[in-house]
């Protein structure tokens, strides 16, 4: 790429590749920060689909920043714990969220996804999210970076930020220039590791004489492990009387190397035989079928549960954030909230260098923004691939693991971790600050220097008013 080292500086335009959760709360981070954008989305439309999602102390503060935590809670139930039980519904264990409030501040809360993804659309312009614009290539320019589309349309920006999930073709783009010039290391060359397959929806509204859960004001979750088979399965109660469901099967290393696992889209496509096999599978509400056949159909979604940890985030004026940086399972519910907190620390970085966007000052905010996600983002790897081994593990060590965690392990251990990982709970640098709760503190955070200097500068310009 040319040098531009000589630009003059200006604010940057922003392009965002995929309106999931993640490209969405960084538009409306942007926003905030009247850093301009435009997102760009493959589909042609919104899918409401998807089941469960769950929050937590890592991202609400944020929530509360913007402005949308109440309507947030207004969506979502707090989750007391999580039974678990074997195929003949015996509960063999409980893991409760007892005293987690106190101590981090905050429940952890659940909600059907599609109404959070529609709660973070509306916060945006209809003219700033284009949809039908599926990337087929990207190319660097003397002063900026354009994108070119599957609709022969093409747009130019001065950073582009590929929030498009695991199979991110803003990423495949990156890195087949990078390999290109040598300069990819091995391990990105390297696709991601697949474990589970899984089928999830949400039921439309339900009778809830018919369910007695439904009657209570906070959220159920049933978690079942099949005895002899590879499969898991879960319900949830969410808002407006309806049941999240949720079914995962774990891939032998051997299956999982002949599959195909290219299109990792939510969609219909190829349920009906999954849901064959599953029909019959015990809930504590009667047969899952019952769930199955109370969603309607274009609403169950079956995807690739896949991990995978990329050392190279950025390049150029390239960057990645999300599933298309680093893919975890979603066992321990940090996916979504590291793809949040992706979104917030990017934000963080962008609006220092925003009034100076020179390449050099781009570069110096992408590494930074790597520099303090990357060693949060790989503690929550690991702990997810620790606990999908707890949750939807079948080898009899897994079994072992299962039972030593729920049936020996003392409370104050469990929570231990948790607490430890709460602790982590970045904010909007440029934003005012969410006050602190619970008794356990957070982990500090770098400051905005821009934004103290705009603060000092508009106390000044109060001082000098309210004086004369």
């Amino acid at each position: 790429m040319a040098d531009t080292s000589n630009t003059q500086p200006k604010v940057p335009h922003v392009m965002i590749v995929g309106a999931g959760v993640s490209g969405l709360l960084f538009a409306i981070l942007l926003k905030r920060a009247n850093i301009p954008f435009d997102i760009y989305e493959r589909a042609q439309t919104v899918k409401p689909l998807g089941a469960i999602m769950s929050l937590n102390v890592n991202i609400l503060p944020v929530f509360e920043q913007l402005g949308l935590y109440d309507d947030l809670m207004k969506i979502s139930f707090t989750s007391p714990g999580m039974h678990v039980h074997n195929e003949n519904l015996k509960e063999i264990g409980y893991r409760d969220n007892d005293g987690i409030k106190t101590m981090a501040g905050y429940d952890y809360i659940v909600f059907s996804r599609p109404q959070l993804y529609d709660l973070l659309l509306a916060q945006l312009d209809a003219d700033k999210v284009h949809f039908g614009k599926k990337l087929v290539s990207i190319k660097n320019l003397l002063e900026g970076v354009e994108i070119h589309c599957a609709d022969n349309t093409s747009y130019s920006g001065d950073i582009l930020v590929g929030a498009d999930g695991a199979y991110s073709a803003v990423r495949q783009s990156m890195y087949k220039e990078l390999s290109e010039k040598n300069q990819l290391p091995f391990s990105d060359t390297q696709g991601l590791q697949i474990g589970y397959i899984t089928m999830v929806g949400t039921s439309d509204s339900l009778d809830e004489d018919k369910y007695a859960e439904l009657k209570d004001d906070f959220t159920h979750f049933h978690f079942i492990i099949g005895k002899g088979k590879p499969y898991t399965w879960s319900t949830f109660t969410v808002p407006g009387k309806r049941i999240c469901w949720g079914v995962q099967i774990q891939l032998k290393a051997t299956s999982a190397e002949d599959r195909e696992f290219k299109n990792t889209e939510w969609g219909p496509e190829g349920n009906e035989a999954m849901i064959k096999e599953v029909y019959d599978f015990p809930t504590t509400y009667g047969p899952l079928g019952q769930l199955i056949d109370a969603t309607p159909r274009e609403r169950i979604s079956k995807v690739f549960l896949e991990e995978k940890m990329f050392e190279t985030w950025f390049s150029d004026r390239v960057v990645l954030i999300g599933d298309a940086a680093h893919k975890m399972l979603p066992s321990a519910g940090q996916g979504a909230v590291n793809a949040m907190q992706d979104a917030v620390i990017l934000s963080n970085c962008l609006y220092d260098i925003a009034n100076d966007a020179t390449p050099k000052n781009i570069a110096t905010a992408f590494k930074e923004y790597k520099d303090q996600r990357y060693p949060h983002v790989k503690f929550q790897f690991d702990s997810s691939k620790l606990m999908a081994k707890v949750i939807f593990g079948q080898t009899w060590s897994e079994r072992l693991l299962r039972r030593i965690v729920f049936g020996y392990l003392p409370k104050s251990m469990l929570h231990r971790d948790t607490i430890k990982a709460a602790a982590y709970r970045p904010q909007c640098t440029f934003l005012p600050l969410t006050p602190s709760r619970g008794t356990h503190p957070p982990l500090p955070q770098k400051p905005s220097k821009r934004y103290q200097e705009e603060q000092s500068q508009l106390n000044k310009t109060s001082t000098a008013a309210a004086t004369a």
